[in-house]
C-alpha cells in the first residue's frame, strides 16, 4: 500500500506541472481576450461603421438607416462588436499560447507537420471574412433590398434593425471563414491517416452535393451568396486533394533516397 501511494504522489508532480502550465496559458488568453475586448469597445462605433459599409453601399445615396426598437438594443449590439472585434484581434496570442502548451509534446516531424496548419488557419479564415464582406454582403444586400416597392397600395419599405443586422453581418463573416477552413481539415484528416487521397476523390460527387448543402444552410436564402460560397469551397477542395498528391510524391521520393533513421526522439 505505501509503495502504491508513493508511486501516484511520483506521477502527481508533473501533472500538477501541466495543469499549472495550462491554467496561466488559458489565464493569459482571458487576459489578451479582455484587453481586445476593452480596446474593441472604444472603438466600437468606428468599427460598427465599417460593418455597416455595405449596407450603406447598397442603399441609393443619401437614403438608409438602422433603427432600433429597443432601448438597450444598441448597447448590447456594441458589447458584441467588441467581443467579437476582441476575439478576432487576440486570436494571434490565443493560438500562441496554445501552441505553446502543445508544442513540447510533439516530436519534430508533428511539429513540422502542424505548425502550417497553425499559420495557415488564420489566412484562410481572414480570406473568407473578406470575400464575404467585400463581395458577397454588398451583393446580397443590393438583392434584399430589391424587394421594395408597392403591395396592395403600400410602400414596402427596408428598416432594419441594429441587432438584426449585426446578427446577419456575423453569420456572412463567420459561415465563410469557417468554411474555407475546409482545407485544414481535409489535410489533417489525411495526415492522420483518418482519410486518404483515394477515398476523398472517389466520394467528389457527394463532396459537391454536401458542398451545396452546405452552403444553402450556413448563408441567408438568396442564391447569390450560396453560389459565391459553393464555388470557392469547391476550388479548396480540389486544391485540398492537389497538395495531398503532392505530399504522397514528397513522402514516396525521401522513402526512396532516405533509410529509415532509428531513434528518432523528441527534442529538447
Amino acid at each position: 500500500m505505501a509503495l502504491k501511494i508513493r508511486d501516484i504522489d511520483e506521477t502527481e508532480a508533473p501533472l500538477l506541472d501541466h495543469l499549472i502550465e495550462l491554467r496561466t496559458r488559458l489565464l493569459r488568453c482571458v487576459v489578451a481576450l479582455a484587453i481586445g475586448f476593452g480596446i474593441s469597445f472604444y472603438f466600437a462605433d468606428p468599427i460598427l461603421g465599417f460593418l455597416v459599409q455595405p449596407l450603406k453601399d447598397a442603399f441609393p445615396e443619401g437614403e438608409g438607416q438602422l433603427i432600433f426598437t429597443k432601448l438597450y438594443e444598441v448597447f448590447f449590439v456594441e458589447l458584441k462588436v467588441a467581443l467579437f472585434a476582441g476575439f478576432f484581434f487576440s486570436f494571434p496570442i490565443i493560438a500562441n499560447q496554445l501552441w505553446a502548451f502543445v508544442a513540447p509534446g510533439l516530436y519534430t516531424k508533428e511539429k513540422k507537420a502542424f505548425l502550417p496548419f497553425l499559420i495557415a488557419t488564420p489566412v484562410l479564415f481572414t480570406a473568407g471574412a473578406a470575400l464575404a464582406y467585400f463581395v458577397v454582403m454588398p451583393t446580397a444586400f443590393r438583392w434584399f433590398l430589391g424587394f421594395e416597392g408597392e403591395a396592395g397600395g403600400l410602400t414596402i419599405e427596408a428598416l432594419p434593425a441594429a441587432g438584426e443586422y449585426l446578427g446577419l453581418v456575423m453569420q456572412f463573416i463567420l459561415a465563410f471563414g469557417i468554411s474555407f477552413l475546409l482545407p485544414v481539415l481535409l489535410l489533417l484528416l489525411n495526415r492522420a491517416g483518418i482519410v486518404t487521397r483515394q477515398q476523398l476523390a472517389g466520394a467528389r460527387r457527394y463532396v459537391i452535393v454536401g458542398v451545396v448543402a452546405l452552403a444553402a444552410v450556413v448563408t441567408p436564402p438568396d442564391p447569390g451568396s450560396q453560389v459565391i460560397l459553393a464555388i470557392p469551397l469547391l476550388v479548396l477542395f480540389e486544391g485540398s486533394l492537389l497538395l495531398m498528391r503532392l505530399q504522397e510524391r514528397k513522402d514516396t521520393g525521401s522513402d526512396v533516397t532516405t533509410p529509415d533513421s532509428p531513434g528518432d526522439g523528441k527534442t529538447d
